[in-house]
């Protein structure tokens, strides 16, 4: 047996819990509070000897996340709405869209975004036109 197989055999009882995906709910909170502890300890250092632990269990969290939560497509609509909200807009501050009275229909679902309003809103927010479609 080699040495590296004997070390890793002498200590797996502890390494193992970390070297396996997530199977439940239980194993899923376990890899992230391994994961906030190793990223504690490694911080910036991308050639600390941990780095590829990291990049494993961090694949396996987001791996898990895809299939077990997924995130909802929000609309156009619901995207503005959002933006308007982070950047403490008011339906007035959007004169690219239109007068308020534009925005107000479209924010209601009443008027649909045209395709000059999405360039201008890709632009005033610096997002790519897909994100109103």
């Amino acid at each position: 047996m080699s040495a590296l197989i004997e070390q890793v055999a002498a200590h797996w009882e502890f390494v193992s819990p970390l070297l396996r995906k997530p199977r439940d709910e239980d194993d899923y909170d376990r890899l992230v509070g391994a994961l906030d502890e190793l990223l504690e300890l490694v911080g910036e250092d991308e050639a600390h000897p941990l780095m590829s632990l990291v990049d494993i269990i961090g694949e396996w969290i987001e791996a898990w996340d895809h299939q077990h939560r997924p995130m909802p497509k929000a609309t156009g609509v619901e995207t503005l709405r959002y933006l308007m909200r982070e950047h403490g807009l008011s339906q007035s501050d959007l004169p690219g869209i239109g007068a308020q009275s534009v925005v107000s229909e479209i924010l209601s679902g009443k008027r649909q975004l045209n395709l000059r309003q999405i360039r201008w809103l890709s632009e005033r927010f610096g997002v790519s036109v897909e994100t109103f479609i």
